[in-house]
């Protein structure tokens, strides 16, 4: 059924996410800092547990300022992570066990030591002048030219005493973004994405995609009453970013970055989105006839509330937005953001409907490493990180830090992946490794979930399993059922004949529904005491099942 499956659709329109953060999923050389070896040691893991493609955030050359996503070589490997020959076979291997990968590219920004920037701000008139966004300052160029905020509530345009001129930075002043203006850049840029093409990979993550190409005239970007930033309008700082977020060249350059990834016509390749805004305004991001990006990240998910009302809605949001054959994107949890399970005070009941939503409603779910065995958010404090941004906001009080609605310390998402009860989780043999393994590791692991019913890295491997066997499950329309009780939350996939009810209970009271079919069968139920009985389901607290009809 797979097989004959991957051959009607594309196999990214079915495909299960797994985002890897190399640094912290596991060392193999024993210098604290996880590897592409590290890597390829677990991939029988992902391929056991029912992943089919993996993510992987940056490994390239970079002084890790940012730890990879300041980029300094795009053909080069940073040799904490390995070397060219380790990427190589990492793809051999993963293609080995019919699984797919994915890269994160970062097209936006470089790392200010990329030769790029250096070649830029030490002449003027060379070549490489306006590969950078520069521009003549205010006051004899003493203030900045406008008033462009970056995505971190402060200021965007950086001095640099060599060159007299200003920079602008969409993210730290240290990550100067390039100018897309020049096809030069735009060229140099698809260059990098044809060599990895070539090398095999089947597909990019797009970092922050929509701010990549900034509007030319350097108009003031508009006020705006919210002083936070959002999924809507990440610039914040009462600012809206009229001319630096969602400019409309960003949606021709998916259109050209598609053509690109065309060209290799083997096998199909995707294009992941990174990108904030309102839906109407990102949705363009796939085009019109489906000809831009393949699928874009929607993140209302890291925000949700878990009642059954709030999930509806948004199974009949992205119904509205992103139609069939367009696909939505699921993720509850990134290396950006707190772990979602915090949102639901840590409870692994509750983690299995996440979970159980994830993976049947019509989208392409992704998982960020650890979820599915419900690692927290560590303990670490503004003064103690290592991430650039808890070196921003150190002057923050801990307790307002703790309250913010975005995360300013992405170091308590990123602890080490935790494998075993042993020392340091089982992801290194050094004495330190480079962020401290989350304490609670001696019981939430793998190795203590690995075989057990009741686990949640059980109910992912069940999960994932159960939706590799039905095609409605991954391909099938969706359609909510209106009258369930209160706090259940009900739709149905349906493929051809093939039609499975999903039922999820979000209360804390055992619930009796009234099923609409005979002839039915429990396929899947995240507590082995849920039944189905003629046409009845009795569904426990904080429960939910899979039926087939």
């Amino acid at each position: 059924m797979e097989a004959s499956l991957k051959k009607q659709y594309p196999w990214w329109q079915s495909t299960t996410i797994y985002q890897i953060y190399p640094r912290s999923f596991m060392d193999m050389n024993g210098d604290g800092i996880g590897d592409i070896q590290g890597i390829i040691s677990k991939l029988d893991y992902l391929k056991r547990t029912g992943f089919e493609t993996i993510w992987l955030s940056p490994f390239f050359q970079s002084p890790q300022r940012d730890f990879g996503y300041d980029i300094s070589d795009y053909y080069r490997i940073a040799p904490e992570y390995g070397t060219l020959a380790d990427i190589e076979q990492l793809i051999e291997e993963v293609h080995k066990r019919q699984m797919y990968v994915i890269f994160d590219m970062v097209m936006n920004h470089t790392s200010d030591q990329h030769h790029w920037f250096k070649g830029s701000k030490g002449d003027k008139e060379g070549h490489k002048k306006d590969w950078y966004i520069w521009h003549e300052g205010k006051s004899e160029g003493k203030r900045p030219p406008n008033n462009w905020r970056s995505l971190l509530l402060s200021r965007g345009w950086q001095f640099d005493e060599q060159r007299k001129q200003w920079y602008y930075a969409s993210f730290l002043p240290f990550q100067p973004d390039l100018n897309y203006h020049n096809p030069e850049v735009k060229e140099a840029m698809f260059k990098v994405v044809r060599h990895w093409l070539q090398k095999g990979v089947d597909g990019f993550r797009l970092d922050i995609f929509n701010v990549i190409i900034k509007d030319s005239s350097f108009s003031n970007n508009p006020f705006n009453i919210n002083p936070f930033p959002s999924y809507s309008n990440p610039i914040s700082g009462f600012q809206k970013g009229a001319y630096t977020v969602n400019h409309p060249d960003n949606f021709e350059l998916a259109k050209e970055l598609r053509g690109v990834v065309n060209e290799f016509q083997d096998r199909e390749r995707v294009l992941l989105g990174e990108v904030f805004g309102k839906h109407d305004t990102i949705r363009k991001f796939l085009g019109e006839k489906q000809e831009g990006l393949h699928l874009i990240f929607l993140f209302d998910m890291l925000k949700f509330r878990f009642s059954a009302h709030w999930f509806r809605k948004k199974i009949e949001l992205y119904e509205k937005y992103y139609p069939a054959p367009f696909i939505p994107t699921i993720v509850f949890s990134n290396h950006d953001n707190r772990r979602s399970i915090s949102r639901i005070k840590n409870n692994p009941e509750k983690a299995k409907l996440i979970a159980l939503f994830q993976f049947t409603t019509r989208a392409v779910p992704v998982t960020y490493q650890g979820e599915e065995i419900g690692m927290t958010n560590a303990h670490i404090p503004l003064k103690q990180g290592l991430d650039p941004l808890a070196h921003k906001f150190r002057w923050v009080p801990q307790w307002v830090a703790n309250l913010a609605p975005v995360t300013l310390n992405r170091d308590i998402c990123r602890t080490p992946m935790q494998w075993s009860a042993d020392k340091h989780a089982g992801f290194t043999i050094s004495e330190k490794p480079w962020l401290p393994v989350n304490p609670d590791y001696t019981k939430i692991n793998v190795a203590s979930q690995n075989d057990k019913f009741e686990s949640l890295l059980y109910t992912y491997r069940r999960l994932l399993h159960v939706r590799k066997r039905f095609k409605a499950l991954q391909v099938g329309s969706i359609t909510t059922i209106k009258h369930t009780p209160k706090s259940v939350l009900g739709y149905y996939r349906l493929h051809e004949e093939e039609l499975i009810y999903i039922y999820i209970n979000f209360s804390s009271k055992s619930i009796k529904i009234k099923f609409p079919r005979l002839a039915s069968r429990l396929e899947f139920s995240t507590r082995s005491d849920n039944l189905l009985s003629h046409q009845q389901v009795f569904l426990k607290p904080l429960s939910g099942v899979i039926i087939r009809s």
